[in-house]
């Protein structure tokens, strides 16, 4: 039987929830009787990808308890939520990625205790972490007190503002959002990303902090410190009389991603370790961490040790070859775990890798310019597919060349020709065929999930009928808890340059909540202030209206034609102002 035959086969007979031991009865059944002149190192993907679905116990849906009033939510999305009994209430730490999952997971926690949520605590500022608070905040008219790091809003609204577009289609990617059901294994740190699949419950914290906090909820000592990793808002919750620690997304059954696919601000590694020795240093005996199963006992510490040193070696030898000269992509290829550490199953690739990190680490220090003069100031793609064209005397060679690549299933050099002839808009139905066999038959052999969900989900992008679906649905509620200074921010990198060439235009905007905004256009930049006059358009209505007319909520015609935003005359000017921040 041959490759595409083995992953239409396990296509066919898989469906949730038994798609796991489908898919690893078939693997090892085909790789017991594969051909031995079969491409080794194909077998061996298989193989590891049996290791990848066994991978999928870790997020079995089920509550752990603990004694003192410790009890976690494993698989019910892709983090994991925590609950910590009181004397009169109870303590959520991380509240899932929207309402639907926080609404399942407390349904089992009520079971256990059915005492009022008095505080909410998130861990950092990721969805998975922070989308479901609305469900727990609006259960009671006692709302509860929602607790972060003093920069976690800030980051939340960069995920949702300015970067939303890119961030959100890469995010897709990589957790493979728009995928079917039996093409995700699991995400890595999780059974699936659930944010898409129902509103979003963002609500803004109400008491922050910087370095550390000490206080008693509902009868419970917590101290919570501040301790960068994952995310520069990370933070970690101890229970000096539980001996209990959650450290966030500092730790988890995998290899941390030191980088991620998707986009994010640099992850100052050398925080990260130590963060993990500040953990470690107060010894620990339970460990519930926002992914994968929690910990108890002497294996915490070890878990610990192992995790930070794991961390530590791929920084320091990376440095040590940064200095020696070598490029991210030499060192990428020259360093691997010692095998000690290896053999810990807490740092297998399921998540990040040791590759991207490496290049992630050769960034942060030295930035995108890897030493090579050639790479300074690169041909464009066009002028080197051009060049590279003469060289092999024509188009229609290079395009032999890619069928070629397929047939020996050379796929990434099959990616890397299909690039140049897509950028020679070269028979692109053609090209863009054989790029999809290229992307699919790599996607189904990745071991790392974030690899695997990417790569099957840039082939699905190819489909003649793909239509894109919205990672994060905006709604009413969410906007509300998302500042107004944001939405500018929005405005000024939507700005289309070429429809502002020469132009030189003021338009103030008055806010019923008293906030006062203004965008100046000049030089073909938007420039955004809260200076109002000479305005050449005064705009008057509520925050909340004008974020859902931004947002596509609202018909900006009829919300002026109603009144509800007044532009004092100037309709037509305002709306043909509003098309300057569109492609």
């Amino acid at each position: 039987m041959g490759p595409n035959k083995v992953y239409d086969l396990i296509k066919d007979l898989t469906a949730p929830p038994m798609r796991k031991y489908y898919l690893l009865t078939i693997l090892i059944i085909l790789t017991a009787c594969s051909d031995s002149s079969n491409d080794q190192g194909r077998e061996i993907d298989e193989i590891q990808l049996k290791d990848l679905i066994e991978h999928s116990s870790e997020f079995d849906k089920q509550i752990y308890s603990f004694e003192n009033g410790l009890h976690i939510a494993v698989g019910y999305g892709i983090a994991n939520s925590i609950m910590v009994e009181g004397k009169d209430g109870n303590i959520i730490i991380d509240a899932s990625d929207s309402v639907a999952e926080a609404e399942a997971v407390y349904k089992k926690f009520k079971m256990i205790n059915a005492n009022p949520i008095t505080a909410i605590i998130y861990t950092h500022n990721h969805g998975d972490h922070t989308f479901g608070a609305a469900f727990y905040y609006n259960l009671q008219e006692e709302k509860p007190m929602v607790i972060a790091h003093e920069t976690t809003n800030e980051y939340v609204e960069r995920i949702m503002g300015i970067l939303n577009p890119i961030i959100s289609k890469r995010s897709s990617r990589m957790f493979g959002s728009e995928l079917s059901p039996e093409e995700v294994i699991n995400v890595g740190i999780g059974p699936y990303l659930g944010v898409s699949q129902s509103p979003i419950g963002y609500i803004k914290p109400n008491i922050t902090f910087k370095d550390e906090l000490k206080i008693n909820i509902s009868g419970i000592d917590i101290e919570l410190y501040h301790a960068p990793g994952e995310t520069n808002d990370q933070l970690f919750v101890w229970l000096p009389k539980q001996k209990a620690l959650m450290p966030g997304d500092n730790i988890y059954r995998t290899f941390p991603n030191l980088y991620t696919i998707r986009g994010t601000p640099h992850r100052d590694v050398k925080s990260w370790i130590q963060s993990l020795d500040r953990m470690r240093a107060l010894n620990p005996k339970i460990l519930l961490p926002s992914h994968t199963k929690p910990l108890n006992g002497k294996v915490v510490m070890e878990t610990l040790t192992i995790y930070r040193d794991a961390i530590q070696f791929v920084h320091d030898q990376t440095i040590r070859l940064m200095n020696k000269g070598f490029s991210p992509d030499e060192i990428a290829n020259m360093i691997q775990l010692p095998q000690e550490i290896a053999d810990s199953p807490f740092v297998r690739e399921f998540y990040g890798t040791v590759r991207w990190s490496v290049k992630s680490i050769f960034n942060g220090y030295l930035g995108w310019f890897d030493g090579n003069v050639s790479n300074l100031d690169p041909l464009s793609s066009i002028e080197y597919a051009e060049k590279l064209v003469e060289l092999a005397g024509g188009k229609e060679n290079l395009f032999n060349a890619l069928e070629e690549a397929i047939k020996n299933e050379d796929m990434q050099w099959a990616l890397q020709l299909s690039d140049n002839l897509i950028a020679l808009n070269y028979e692109i139905e053609s090209s863009l065929k054989l790029r999809k066999e290229a992307l699919e038959y790599i996607g189904n052999r990745a071991l790392n999930p974030n690899k695997r969900n990417y790569f099957l989900s840039s082939a699905n992008e190819l489909n003649p009928d793909y239509e894109a679906q919205p990672l994060l649905p905006q709604t009413s509620e969410l906007l509300r808890e998302i500042s107004i200074d944001m939405f500018f921010d929005i405005l000024s990198v939507r700005l289309n340059p070429e429809k502002v060439e020469g132009l030189n235009y003021r338009v103030c905007f008055g806010f019923n909540s008293g906030a006062v905004k203004t965008i100046t256009l000049r030089n073909q930049v938007a420039e955004i202030s809260s200076i109002n006059s000479d305005c050449d358009i005064q705009v008057d209505t509520s925050e909340q209206i004008f974020k859902e007319a931004l947002a596509g909520l609202r018909n900006p015609v009829l919300t002026i034609a109603s009144g509800e935003m007044n532009t004092n005359g100037k309709r037509t000017d305002f709306l043909n102002f509003l098309t300057k921040f569109s492609d």
